[in-house]
């Protein structure tokens, strides 16, 4: 791939910050809802972040929570089409589109970062875009103009593993491309709805702001033993915290950049909050 350089105005690269995003439930936003304003603050958290960026990216990578492969997988195709994930909701969010084109080369260089990190990764030119990435993204980057790649989580879950691939990754940083992890802070179906797990989740994301906002080597240590956390296996239950590990991704990819909590809301009983890591427009 010819490597992508973002410049500001004195011609030096700017480097890109790194996120974890909630993509709340399903096409939560994309249709009606009970109570009806249960996902605005959400969604209009995730239509206005881009303006916070230095600015627009070159290409977008998403890890999304809903593709977990043995080793470390890109999307190589230049035209993914969608995949409808989600099941039992209203017949047009099955028509929903997200027309972004793909980024074959990017995805190559994807992989040779993680190869060179020791950790195996391949292409799949036919996989889509799943609805960890194309129903934050319509709100994201509704043009659906700029090029995105996603890329897989391990199903081995180890935090670990993930933050190195984070690290492998952070080059991409400088080159203009925006690393966004997809997922949720909370992730408990049984606790959706339920107030028990109110206090539960605010511990829990109590901790994780802390951790995220701790210094960089601080964070990855805290973020590698996230189980030891106040509440933690009840909000990611045991073998299904695949909606946390995104963070991981983008915590490693952030180095030793500020992380900070940009958002934070309360939605079907429980917290669930955004992560930012690095220099936001403000050059914060």
């Amino acid at each position: 791939m010819s490597t992508l350089i973002s410049s500001g105005r004195e011609g030096r690269p700017v480097r890109m910050p790194t996120w974890f995003v909630p993509h709340g439930a399903g096409p939560c936003f994309f249709m009606v809802w009970r109570p009806a304003d249960a996902w605005h603050a959400m969604a209009d958290f995730l239509r206005t972040a881009a303006s916070t960026l230095p600015r627009p990216p070159e290409a977008i990578v998403v890890v999304s929570a809903h593709w977990l492969q043995p080793s470390f997988t890109v999307t190589g195709g230049q035209a993914p089409g969608l995949i409808y994930d989600y099941h039992g909701f209203p017949p047009h969010t099955y028509e929903l589109t997200y027309p972004a084109p793909g980024a074959p080369d990017l995805a190559s260089r994807i992989a040779d970062l993680l190869g060179r990190a020791r950790l195996p990764a391949g292409k799949d030119p036919a996989r889509g875009f799943d609805h960890g990435v194309f129903i934050p993204m319509k709100l994201l980057f509704p043009e659906a103009d700029i090029p995105v790649v996603q890329l897989s989580l391990l199903d081995s879950l180890d935090p670990g593993t993930h933050l190195r691939a984070g690290r492998a990754l952070a080059p991409l940083r400088d080159e203009g491309v925006l690393i966004v992890g997809s997922g949720m802070s909370f992730h408990n179906m049984r606790g959706y709805g339920d107030p028990r797990f109110g206090p539960l989740s605010d511990a829990f994301d109590a901790w994780l702001t802390q951790a995220v906002e701790s210094p960089g080597s601080l964070r990855e240590q805290a973020l590698t033993d996230w189980a030891r956390a106040p509440a933690a296996r009840l909000c990611h239950p045991p073998g299904a915290e695949e909606h946390l590990l995104p963070l991981m991704v983008v915590a490693g990819a952030a180095g030793e950049d500020a992380g900070r909590r940009v958002f934070v809301d309360r939605v079907m009983e429980t917290t669930l909050s955004a992560f930012s890591f690095g220099p936001d427009g403000a050059g914060r």
